[in-house]
C-alpha cells in the first residue's frame, strides 16, 4: 500500500508541470483580463527543471510561452505593456529553468559517477564471500543507513585458512573515509594474521597493533578516541565447535534447526581494539559446540540498537527464537533479517548494518 501511494505521488508530480500549463490556461480563459494566470506559466518551467531533461525542460517553457502568447492573442487583441512583461517574465525564468536542469544533470553525473566509486570500493574492501568456503554455507550482507551509501564504518571478511574457516565482523567508531580507511586497516591485518597466525587471540593482537599504527596517521579527535568492536571466529575443519574472540562487540547467536536461540556471551569482557592504552587483558578465546544444522549469526549494532517509533529495539535473539531453521540457506536468513529490522525502524536505519551467517550442513 505504502509502495502505491508513492508510485501515485510520482506520477503526480511528473504531470505537475503540465497541470500548471492547464490550470493557468484555464484561470486566464475563465477570469476578467485584469485577472492573469502567468505565474502558472511561470512555475511550469521551474518545476520541469529538477524532474525532466534538458529537452523536455525546453518543451515545457515553449508550451508555457505559446499558450500564454495565444491566450493574450485571443483575448487581448493589441498588445500592451502588461503582456509584454508577462512574456518577458515567462522568458527569463525559462532561461533560469534551463540552467538549473543543465546543473542538476551535472550534479547527477557527479552523484553517479561518486556512488560508482564507492561501490567499487565495496567490492574491494568488502567483496561477497562465496556461498561455500571450507565445507560451510556462508553469506554476508552489508545496509547502508545512509540511502545510497554503499560502505561506511562496519565490516567483515571470510578467510579459509590452514586452521579452519576465519571470520571477523566489526564496527569502526566513527563515519567517512576516515571510517573507512579504519576498516580497510583491520581487514587487510586480518587477512595476513588469519593465514599466519596459529591461534585466533594471536589474530587479535595483530589487529590491535595495525590499529595502533594506523592511529598514529590520524588527526584530531581519531587518533585519540577511535576505537573498532570486533568479533572473531574460528570454525576448525573437520570438527564441530567454534571458536570466538569478542573485543566489545554484540555476542554472536547460534541458530540450531529445532528453533532454540543461543547468545554466545563472552565470558570475560574485552576492550575494544585501538583503546589498549587503557589496559592489558590477555585475550582468552571461548568454545562453543557447533553441531550439523546450526547456523552462526555474527552482526553490528545497526540490528540490535534499531529502534521502532516507540523507541523499543530489535532483539535478535528474542526474534529468531523458535523460528525453523531446518535447511534455511544463510543468505535467505540474511535478507529476511535486513528486511525485518528496516520495517522495525520504519523504513529506515540509524546505523549501518554488517552480517555474516554461517551454516554448518
Amino acid at each position: 500500500m505504502e509502495e502505491r501511494r508513492i508510485s501515485y505521488a510520482r506520477r503526480f508530480v511528473r504531470l505537475l508541470p503540465a497541470l500548471l500549463i492547464a490550470a493557468g490556461g484555464a484561470y486566464d480563459y475563465a477570469t476578467p483580463t485584469e485577472f492573469t494566470g502567468a505565474p502558472f506559466f511561470t512555475a511550469a518551467p521551474l518545476v520541469a527543471a529538477p524532474l525532466y531533461s534538458l529537452r523536455g525542460t525546453v518543451l515545457t517553457a515553449l508550451a508555457a510561452f505559446a499558450v500564454l502568447l495565444v491566450l493574450r492573442i485571443i483575448l487581448g487583441g493589441t498588445p500592451s505593456a502588461e503582456v509584454i512583461t508577462e512574456l518577458a517574465t515567462v522568458v527569463t525564468v525559462s532561461f533560469l529553468a534551463v540552467l538549473i536542469n543543465v546543473l542538476v544533470r551535472r550534479s547527477d553525473e557527479r552523484l553517479a559517477s561518486a556512488r560508482e566509486i564507492a561501490e567499487a570500493a565495496q567490492r574491494a574492501v568488502l567483496p561477497e564471500p562465496a556461498e561455500r568456503i571450507g565445507g560451510f554455507q556462508i553469506a554476508a550482507r552489508y545496509e547502508a543507513a545512509q540511502e545510497g551509501a554503499s560502505i561506511g564504518g562496519d565490516l567483515y571478511a571470510v578467510q579459509d585458512t590452514p586452521n579452519g574457516v576465519r571470520l571477523v565482523v566489526g564496527d569502526v567508531r566513527g563515519k567517512g573515509m576516515g571510517a573507512v580507511a579504519a576498516v580497510a586497516v583491520v581487514i587487510g591485518a586480518f587477512r595476513e594474521a588469519a593465514e599466519q597466525e596459529s591461534t585466533l587471540e594471536a589474530v587479535a593482537q595483530r589487529l590491535e597493533r595495525a590499529l595502533a599504527r594506523e592511529r598514529t596517521r590520524r588527526e584530531g579527535v581519531e587518533s585519540s578516541e577511535g576505537f573498532t568492536t570486533v568479533v572473531l571466529a574460528e570454525l576448525p575443519h573437520g570438527n564441530g565447535i567454534v571458536r570466538l574472540v569478542n573485543r566489545g562487540h554484540p555476542p554472536p547467536l547460534l541458530l540450531y534447526a529445532d528453533g532454540t536461540v543461543r547468545s554466545l556471551h563472552a565470558p570475560e569482557p574485552a576492550l575494544p581494539l585501538g583503546m589498549g592504552e587503557l589496559g592489558t587483558w590477555p585475550d582468552r578465546a571461548q568454545e562453543a559446540g557447533f553441531p550439523g544444522g546450526a547456523t552462526l549469526l555474527l552482526y553490528t549494532d545497526g540490528l540490535s540498537e534499531a529502534r521502532d517509533e516507540d523507541d523499543r529495539f530489535y532483539d535478535p535473539e528474542a526474534r529468531l527464537a523458535g523460528r525453523d531453521n531446518a535447511g534455511r540457506e544463510p543468505a535467505a536468513l540474511l535478507g529476511e533479517l535486513a528486511a525485518e529490522v528496516r520495517r522495525h525502524s520504519g523504513g529506515g536505519m540509524a546505523d549501518d548494518l554488517a552480517l555474516i551467517a554461517v551454516r554448518r550442513p
